[in-house]
């Protein structure tokens, strides 16, 4: 299945402001992960979004962190609940791959997204803070697939995201049906 060309449609407008709060009305991303033998591991973390960029403060013990270490890469999700969703095949959701850096203990931007980390998280983030098996981690993304229901999927790339493509410009295809 090949994409169609970019948008050109007033809606743009609309269709970015929609992916780019998407992901404010969640305090925990969906995180998916590979190890070295390609071994899916799906999982979570809490996020901070700053300008664009995911930061996750995860501990080594887990496997997504180990992940993480070796690849660099993650996919993100974030997906509507399904008490809000108009039907289950249908829910919202945004999801971005992501290349990975880990941002080092003695950065000032470490200290400065841990503060960031503890005004949003309360106390339990000045115990995390301390603990030397977390790491800070900054998921840049790369490419992000929007669905905001059927037949309405868009892709965007390029710099910062800037170029928004639909995922299939003719919609869903129906069964061919033998007709008697």
């Amino acid at each position: 299945m090949s994409d169609s060309p970019p948008i050109q449609s007033d809606d743009l407008d609309t269709i970015r402001a929609a992916c780019s709060t998407f992901p404010k009305q969640f305090k925990t991303l969906l995180l998916a992960t590979t190890d070295a033998d390609g071994k899916p591991n799906a999982s979570y973390a809490p996020y901070l979004n700053v300008e664009g960029r995911f930061y996750i403060y995860i501990s080594e013990l887990a496997q997504h962190t180990q992940n993480i270490q070796a690849s660099k890469r993650a996919s993100i999700l974030f997906i509507e609940n399904e008490e809000m969703a108009e039907h289950p095949f249908v829910r919202k959701r945004l999801t971005l791959d992501c290349s990975v850096t880990e941002i080092s203990r003695p950065s000032p931007q470490f200290a400065e997204t841990l503060d960031a980390f503890q005004d949003m998280f309360g106390g339990l983030m000045k115990m995390l803070r301390n603990l030397s098996d977390f790491h800070l981690f900054c998921l840049l993304p790369e490419q992000a697939n929007f669905v905001l229901g059927f037949g309405q999927a868009y892709r965007f790339s390029g710099e910062e995201l800037a170029l928004i493509t639909h995922r299939n410009g003719k919609g869903h295809t129906p069964l061919k049906r033998d007709v008697k």
